[in-house]
Order: structure tokens, then sequence, then C-alpha cells
């Protein structure tokens, strides 16, 4: 099914810019379109609050801005003070409306934005949860379903309230790097790869590791990595989604942005070799890691050495001096992942329906997720997933 701008169908009610319902529990929530004042009050409702990279306001600015209806800010409170915020993007999927994390599939590791006070008393999460739905019910009729996937489950000691309602195992692990031991644990059975790799670097003209530190530097290293990963995810038989004009606005904007911050909490590292560039990280920080949200490398005459792995040693390498915990690889099952993680994590999905349509599709996603989970934790069946999408991709290669 094909993503498109969520339109209102003719049987929904005409939305205003802002909605609010409220609940119980003292429980109030607002539902608002995504423009400068409902961004602004997002990045207010942050303040104090616990919330993971991608739903930080950087990030929602730059996913939601030009959205117009089809970008959502809710803002719930308890009692009067800020509790829960979200920021949202509606999406058309066939005859859905499916409003979802801004950044959809490129958001992972979510955790909203959560102020620990309005839950520190055992106050009733799924009434949070609740308002939020009555308010878009109220609001915004034509959204048939909730889809908050790649949910982590507590972030910073923090329990996620949107966990409160039924929720499933998300199909893809996500891996990390315990730092906690140091660096020079993880080098003990890499060391001999690292010395030939140097070798085969310094052959090849010597290499740096670059941080994108202007707009320019940014746009340069976006547009190889969008090119590498078109090429990659065509021959793989995925859908490229990077290739939309409004993904690539968004990254750019978000990596453009996080410059202006102090300590930049989006940033790009690149490996060149030989005064060319040769991998590609693209990463976020929290207060105990970094997580390398894209990484992707070019397949020329020196991709045998592995530059992509090289720049992985390094920001690992940053991160272990840095005194973080983790290197996070996030989510995905990957070989390149299983060589340096020693933890694995099990993120959350939760469909909610919100019309009769939306609660029959809630429990497809449901059951869909049960079968894709199966698959990749079968090596048998994911060998053959993948295979069927390598065939199909060469098989519509031929046919253009």
């Amino acid at each position: 099914m094909v993503e498109g701008e969520s339109q209102p169908r003719k049987d929904a009610q005409p939305a205003a810019q802002e909605r609010s319902a409220a609940g119980l529990g003292g429980y109030s929530a607002r539902i608002l379109v995504a423009e400068e004042e409902a961004l602004e009050a997002y990045r207010s409702a942050c303040q104090g609050a616990v919330f993971a990279p991608p739903q930080s306001p950087l990030w929602a600015r730059a996913w939601l801005r030009g959205q117009g209806r089809n970008g959502l800010i809710a803002l719930i409170q308890r009692r009067g003070a800020p509790a829960l915020a979200l920021a949202l993007e509606v999406v058309a999927i066939g005859p859905l409306r499916i409003a979802r994390f801004a950044g959809g599939r490129h958001a992972n590791g979510n955790f909203p934005a959560v102020n620990p006070n309005a839950f520190a008393d055992g106050a009733d999460q799924a009434a949070a949860v609740r308002a939020l739905i009555g308010a878009l019910q109220s609001g915004r009729p034509e959204i048939d379903m909730l889809a908050f996937e790649r949910q982590r489950e507590a972030f910073q000691q923090c329990a996620n309230p949107l966990l409160a309602f039924p929720h499933s195992a998300s199909p893809n692990v996500s891996l990390a790097v315990d730092l906690s031991e140091g660096f020079d644990k993880l080098l003990r059975d890499k060391r001999r790869r690292r010395r030939r790799q140097l070798r085969q670097m310094e052959a090849a003209g010597g290499y740096r590791r670059l941080t994108a530190a202007s707009k320019e530097e940014v746009e340069e290293v976006l547009e190889l990595l969008f090119a590498w990963k078109s090429v990659r995810l065509n021959r793989m038989g995925v859908h490229d989604i990077f290739g939309s004009d409004q993904v690539r606005a968004s990254f750019r904007r978000l990596f453009v942005s996080a410059l202006e911050e102090p300590q930049p909490s989006f940033f790009l590292h690149a490996l060149e070799v030989g005064g060319k560039i040769r991998a590609i990280t693209c990463s976020s920080r929290t207060a105990e890691s970094i997580i390398c949200e894209i990484s992707t490398f070019c397949e020329d005459e020196l991709a045998y050495a592995s530059p992509g792995d090289f720049l992985f040693y390094e920001n690992i390498a940053e991160a272990a001096a840095e005194g973080l915990a983790f290197y996070d690889f996030g989510v995905g099952d990957e070989l390149y992942k299983r060589l340096w993680c020693d933890v694995e994590t099990r993120h959350a999905d939760v469909f909610i329906g919100l019309t009769p349509l939306g609660r029959a599709a809630a429990q497809a996603n449901f059951a869909v997720a049960g079968v894709k989970r199966a698959i990749k934790q079968n090596p048998t069946l994911a060998k053959l997933a993948r295979r069927a999408r390598q065939m199909s991709a060469k098989s519509q290669a031929q046919e253009n």
C-alpha cells in the first residue's frame, strides 16, 4: 500500500485548528495543527519532560513543518500541568487515515514527551491516553487508527504511558553495545581486523573522520547518503524510504537545525579515505548513549575494506571516551551489528482503532506484526523472505 497525503473523507466533520477533550482522572487533551504556535507549545511542554530523540522539539519541527492538517501536536495535561505530549503525522494508507509518530518509519526507539511528575503519584496512565483518544475522535473524526510503533517500554527511569493500552513486541529487535566496562574489552577479538583495516586505509591514501559542521557539509553528506541508500535498497527489493522530497527535506532541516545547539542532538559523521567519502553515519544523542539512526557506505573499489565498520569503530571509541553507557545501533538485526553488540532490546507496538474501520485495521496490524516477528525469528524463513525480495527486484529491473 502507498502512503499519501491525508484528506478528510466526505463524512468527516470540519475540524477546527484546536480541539480539546476532558477526561477522567483530571486529564484534558488538546489537538493542534502543527503550525508555529503549536510547535512552540510542544517545545514548552517538553521542558522538564523525558523524551526520545524522535519526539524531541527539533525532530517535531523538522518533520511537521509545512504538513498543514497532516501535522498534529497533542498536549495532555493533568490538573492543568503538562503530563504527556506527542508530535504526530497523519497519513493515508489505502482507505485508512492513520496518526503515527512524526517521521513514520524513520522514527525508531520512540518515547513520547512525558512529565515524570505527572505520574509520580501512581496516576492512571491509561486515562491520559483515553483523553487523547477522546480529543482526536472529537476534533479529527476522519482519523481511523493510531499506530505507535517501535516504542521503548521505559526511558530514563520513566515508564511509557502509551503502553498502558494493549501492545505487542515489534517485529525487529534493537541492538546496542554496552560500554560500561570500557572500550578495551570490546577490542579483544577485533585488534587484528583493526590493524588490517588501518593498513588498507593508509594504502588507499589515508583516512580522516569528519563531522558535518556547516549547512553545506550537511547537505553534501546527506546527498551521498540518499544516493547510496537508493541504489542499495532498490537492489534488495525494498522500498526506498529516503526517496521522497518530503523525507529528504525533513532530514536536511533536522541536521542543519541541530548545528545551532551547543551540543548537537543530531549529527553526521563521515569517513574520508584517499580524499573521498566512503562511509556515513547519522546519529542522535541521549543522556547515556549515542544512537546510530542511519548508516551506509559507498560500494566502490574500497568496499572490501569495510569502511562502514571502520567508522563504527571510531564512533564507538569516541562514545566510550565520553563515558557514555551505550552505543546504540538502533532497530534492525544485521550481522554487522551483531559483530559489536551484546545488548538486545524488544520495542513495542500499539495500534488503537478510533472508527469501526480503524478497529478492524488495528487487529489486522497486530496479526501482521506477529507474522513478521515469527519470520524474522526463524533464520530459514527470514532467508527465504530476503531471497524473494531480491528476485522480485531483479524481475522488475529486467522488465524496466
